[in-house]
């Protein structure tokens, strides 16, 4: 049993989570209040189990935790269509929110709920046989999904410190934004959380808008929109947990391949094919072009140029109808591009997830139903690029003291905000040194 438990926090966390589970039901023949879709053939796996656990009933009970310090975004799910697939206690819901600060929601709002959240998980994790990790959902901009998510990840490092924390965190846009203080929360759980979480994987809402608009055709792109593309990858990062496949990629697989330094934990995120139905009966698909078209910009989950930077590691999880020679094919291929260059330290580079399992498509939903997909992760020092734009975004507010009185009024202190910001600087400095080339072996210090 290799079993993973979700925990959404925020109203970005939890709208995510509500595709995600959507579409988690209808790969594992769920109906929407946890029962088996009679429907269909019987079968005997139980790959299931990673994301749910069986009642006494026969009912599936999802392994994931909505937390939200506000009750509006909650109570949707209370009353929404799934609303008889969750346990009531796994709901968690304060009655004031946390106001778009972070102060709020790490110190005095977020402090009343994270009892409550833990015991939570701790009942959840005594359900599995073989706990492989958590997935957090938050975002960084918000209140709840800044504060309460680093306060979260504190606490579950010093419970469960071996296991995996993996974040799926929804990154500031470069041109809009959803609160003028993003540049400030965003720091600071960065700050908090760069020493807890052991992958991050960051989306942006510019660049999935982007992504809906151009490839989806999708004039006016709602959050529902924007989520169910989230969940698609969400579902192919976790696929090969609980389908068989040719070569099978687990959670702590992700983290040995992509991340060579304990910091350096962001990789950027590609999915393929992206299509509408219209188009996508005008194209091949073929194992080639779904791999190329990752190495795209334009089909990246976060707005930076990988062409000017380097790789340091790729992982390539394929799902659906592939081979695995096809897949090498295609590898060997890409190793000989220009534009793909690699850090000179990390000749091979390419990590490689093959599974059966064809995506799923939500049915009313905007992709169309394909026979293979992939998803690329890829650790490149581009992404310091959206680091140092929201780095001088802070710089800018900070230099003003703007807004800082709403964060020191909550009991938190102005030096937080200097010490985040320099530890932002090395990371942003740690990238830039990463992607040196190594000096030459009649250069280097004789003394080793």
């Amino acid at each position: 049993m290799r079993e993973v438990i979700s925990i959404h926090v925020g109203q970005a966390g939890v709208q995510i989570g509500n595709a995600c589970w959507e579409l988690y039901c209808l790969e594992h023949g769920l109906q929407p209040d946890g029962f088996k879709n009679p429907n269909l053939a019987p079968g005997s796996d139980d790959s299931y189990s990673t994301f749910f656990y069986e009642a006494s009933n026969g009912k599936h009970v999802p392994r994931a935790i909505f937390v939200d310090l506000e009750p509006t975004v909650v109570d949707e799910v209370r009353t929404g269509k799934y609303r008889d697939l969750y346990n009531p206690g796994q709901l968690i819901t304060g009655k004031e929110d946390a106001a778009n600060n972070y102060a709020r929601g790490h110190y005095t709002v977020g402090k009343e709920q994270i009892d409550r959240t833990l015991d939570q998980i701790r009942k959840l994790s005594d359900k599995c046989d073989g706990l492989q990790g958590f997935m957090v959902f938050h975002s960084f901009g918000g209140g709840t999904g800044s504060g309460f998510g680093a306060l979260l990840l504190e606490r579950l490092s010093v419970d469960y410190g071996k296991k995996s924390k993996l974040e799926f965190t929804v990154y500031p846009a470069p041109r809009i934004a959803n609160a003028v203080v993003e540049p400030y929360n965003s720091i600071l759980t960065t700050h908090t959380t760069l020493e807890h979480a052991d992958c991050s994987f960051m989306v942006d809402n510019e660049a999935i808008y982007d992504i809906c608009h151009r490839n989806l055709g999708i004039a006016r792109p709602t959050f529902s929109n924007l989520n169910r593309l989230i969940a698609q990858i969400v579902s192919s990062i976790t696929a090969s947990l609980r389908f068989e496949g040719s070569l099978n990629v687990d959670l702590t697989e992700f983290q040995t391949n992509l991340v060579p330094y304990p910091r350096i934990h962001f990789p950027l995120v590609t999915y393929a094919p992206i299509t509408s139905t219209i188009k996508a009966q005008h194209e091949s698909m073929t194992v080639a072009e779904i791999t190329n078209a990752c190495f795209e910009p334009n089909n990246q989950m976060v707005k930076c140029d990988p062409r000017n930077g380097k790789y340091m590691a790729c992982c390539l999880l394929y799902r659906g109808d592939v081979t695995p020679k096809e897949a090498n094919t295609i590898i060997s291929q890409l190793k000989t591009r220009k534009t793909v260059s690699f850090v000179d330290w990390c000749p091979t580079g390419f990590k490689l997830g093959i599974n059966k399992q064809a995506p799923y498509c939500v049915p009313d939903g905007d992709l169309a139903k394909v026979d293979r997909a992939v998803c690329l992760l890829s650790n490149t020092t581009a992404i310091a690029e959206a680091w140092s734009r929201l780095d001088h975004k802070f710089d800018l507010m900070y230099a003003k003291r703007a807004f800082v009185h709403w964060y020191v009024g909550e009991g938190m202190e102005e030096g937080e905000f200097s010490e985040a910001r320099e530890d932002l600087a090395a990371l942003e400095k740690d990238y830039e040194e990463v992607g040196q080339d190594s000096p030459a072996d009649d250069e280097m210090d004789t003394e080793y």
